[in-house]
């Protein structure tokens, strides 16, 4: 998996970027499938944002691509104070591309 981690001042401009780049559909709205089946989804970029002084303030955008060429965007918190299945699976997905790149 060749993603890229980009870096920017808020999640509202890494939103505005990626959509920019295409990433238009809110994956947020379609989280059980990227539950289901995480297999059929790539991470192409990634994006951590870290609160200066509340950690409850943490998130992750991920830009991502289905298996049928859809592209969009889905942003979870910190997954210490998750329990968001989703992001979950995006998790595992970033750490086998780590793992299977090495």
């Amino acid at each position: 998996m060749d993603h890229q981690m980009y870096h920017y001042a808020t999640v509202s401009k890494a939103l505005e970027e990626l959509a920019e780049k295409g990433f238009t559909v809110d994956f947020n709205l379609e989280s059980d499938r990227i539950k289901d089946c995480g297999d059929c989804f790539e991470i192409v970029h990634i994006y951590r944002y870290e609160g200066a002084s509340d950690p409850g303030d943490e998130a992750t955008v991920y830009g991502i691509k289905s298996d049928k060429g859809e592209k969009g965007v889905y942003v979870s918190g910190d997954l210490s104070f998750s329990e968001d299945e989703a992001a979950k699976t995006l998790h595992e997905l970033v750490i086998k591309g780590r793992q299977s790149s090495n």
